[in-house]
């Protein structure tokens, strides 16, 4: 949406800033995932757990960034599908075709990714879950927020039912005595074939490509249980994202106290919650089982405080800074988002695996966060020089032109710059 003169306005700066800053989080945690074993980016003692600057590392990312950043881009999808939405009915189009089209190239882009690129997928995920967040779109906010709330607690309590009774269950390996010893032995042995499966990862991702396919394609059944996993969780935060963007909170129209307000309700209690988890694990030496149920489950009503107060407070920051130079870079990173996400994924794969520089598993964690912050750089460079010229990033022209049937105009027109 542009005015007159052909500049953004400030609704689209803040969701394309705030945008920007979740991609740019989201990267903060998946670098682990890029350059180690994949139990790692759940406990450190699977790997890169070995000093104690090391866990003072994992409890940086865990407590700061660990599923906040993804939520609030989960938040920030639902409430794009709902301008989306907005937009077609405003123009007379119909919302329900452009929808799924959109989806259903998003859901093929996200299956390249997976097979192609990177076992981190989430953009399937992502057009799987938006297919059914599209039936809630007439709702009214208060609505959503109930439904979104009631579904996410749904889902923890779920979770932590199914991995609880692991952990109950392993427990009692300790007691010989107890007639589950036996059955609590088995889970145990199950969950220390992860110290196999880090070393089997660490040969693989060091190797080079065509055997790294072969795994992906051995395992093609993983994006479909990555809905199952994160439906409760995905669900709800895109409701939470439409319902955000109805009542105008993440569109930067609610007040400054109001923003403050609930910044001060959430990040507290959110941060002190989350803290507490890692402390358990910290505390098990981050027993797998226990790491496992802290990742899925305990840390989950934490985290959503959180990416609430990060939302109220990254719009307080935009509204502030709007019209500055980095703000602009941020908000053309975000509106890039989809071409930085998996460019992301093209770097990060190329310099940590074996067809590449070959770094997997040789780079500490908190160098992890340097590298980090160099891609951030590239990020915010590229995607504003890059948009000064074209209208798109350039996966987003590609996803648009394929959604619509038809090429999209890509440069801007003298007038729009």
């Amino acid at each position: 949406m542009t005015d007159d003169n052909g500049n953004r306005t400030e609704r689209l700066i803040t969701l394309d800033a705030m945008r920007g800053f979740a991609v740019m989080g989201i990267l903060a945690m998946n670098i682990i995932a890029f350059a180690m074993p994949e139990m790692a980016y759940v406990s450190p003692r699977a790997y890169g757990g070995e000093t104690a600057s090391d866990i003072a590392a994992w409890a940086f990312g865990f407590i700061l960034f660990d599923g906040k950043m993804r939520g609030l881009f989960s938040i920030l999808f639902g409430a794009s599908m709902l301008l989306i939405i907005d937009r077609a009915e405003a123009a007379g189009q119909e919302p329900r075709s452009i929808h799924y089209r959109r989806m259903a190239w998003l859901a093929i882009f996200g299956l390249c990714h997976y097979y192609f690129i990177w076992w981190g997928d989430i953009l399937f995920l992502y057009a799987t879950v938006g297919c059914v967040a599209f039936r809630f779109r007439k709702w009214e906010a208060r609505r959503l927020i109930k439904w979104a709330l009631g579904l996410f607690t749904l889902g923890v309590v779920l979770t932590s039912l199914f991995f609880g009774a692991q952990l109950a269950v392993a427990s009692a390996a300790d007691d010989p005595a107890s007639p589950m010893a036996e059955a609590g032995q088995s889970v145990r042995e199950e969950y220390a074939k992860i110290d196999g499966e880090v070393t089997a990862e660490l040969a693989l991702f060091r190797g080079p490509y065509l055997p790294i396919l072969d795994e992906r394609l051995d395992n093609a059944v993983n994006p479909l249980v990555m809905v199952v996993m994160s439906f409760l969780e995905t669900l709800p935060l895109m409701l939470l994202g439409m319902a955000l963007f109805r009542n105008g909170f993440l569109t930067g129209t609610w007040s400054t106290h109001d923003y403050r307000r609930i910044a001060l309700r959430w990040l507290p209690p959110g941060m002190a919650l989350t803290a507490v988890v890692g402390w358990l694990q910290w505390r098990a030496d981050f027993d797998y089982i226990v790491a496992v149920n802290a990742f899925l489950a305990w840390a989950a009503p934490g985290r959503l405080m959180m990416t609430i107060a990060y939302a109220a407070l990254l719009v307080l920051a935009i509204r502030r800074a709007v019209g500055s130079a980095l703000i602009a870079r941020v908000a053309a990173a975000g509106r890039a988002a989809f071409s930085n996400y998996l460019g992301t994924s093209i770097v990060m794969t190329t310099v940590f695996y074996g067809y590449g520089l070959g770094l997997f598993g040789d780079v500490g964690r908190w160098t992890l966060y340097l590298m980090c912050l160099a891609m951030w750089a590239f990020m915010l460079l590229w995607s504003k020089l890059w948009l000064d010229r074209f209208r798109y990033g350039p996966l987003e022209w590609l996803w648009r032109s394929l959604a619509r049937g038809a090429v999209q105009p890509m440069l801007k027109a003298p007038s729009a710059q």
